[in-house]
């Protein structure tokens, strides 16, 4: 008897990205779990009705990302704020003790940035989207993605150079007069 293989869906191999993006939003696994299933459902659902021209990834981060907000609206919450470590895979090479502080540093960092800066970042720098496509995934102009990626970027780099927190997310230092 002859079996035949069958192709793998093109969703499939979207699967780890959209679980680590969801992972990123929800800092929760087993949320970001079925946020993922939620999105996967809607989008099959919505195949056949799919516009060709549109690329499936960005398609698909923005069905995530609106169910997530759907959901975060719905249920009244916000985005938890405490580390990833229990949910982040391990490297595949064990790295030395300075590594392990960074990439502890920045996953603290991370939480610490509001939603809408922390979700543009990792879809543009993590996910590779243009900014173009995380704009149409987050339905903002693209002023806007690039206003917020400046100001994400910039607040990243204080937090991970040792920097307090600034109370305002736009906060910019007062001018003082030197004599």
């Amino acid at each position: 008897m002859l079996f035949r293989s069958r192709q793998p869906h093109p969703i499939e191999a979207e699967i780890p990205r959209l679980r680590r993006f969801a992972l990123a939003l929800t800092r929760d696994g087993v949320l970001a779990d079925d946020i993922v299933q939620d999105c996967l459902e809607r989008a099959l659902a919505a195949w056949a009705t799919r516009r060709n021209e549109a690329s499936l990834r960005p398609w698909l981060f923005t069905i995530l990302h609106n169910t997530w907000r759907s959901r975060r609206t719905r249920d009244g919450s916000r985005p938890d704020s405490r580390p990833l470590d229990d949910s982040v895979d391990e490297p595949t090479q064990s790295g030395g003790q300075w590594e392990r502080m960074e990439l502890r540093d920045l996953d603290r960092a991370l939480g610490l940035l509001p939603e809408e800066q922390r979700s543009l970042l990792l879809l543009v720098v993590v996910e590779g989207l243009s900014y173009e496509e995380a704009a149409r995934v987050q339905d903002v102009p693209l002023g806007t993605v690039m206003s917020r990626l400046l100001r994400a970027r910039e607040k990243l780099r204080r937090l991970t150079d040792g920097e307090p927190p600034h109370m305002g997310d736009d906060a910019r230092p007062h001018l003082r007069r030197v004599k």
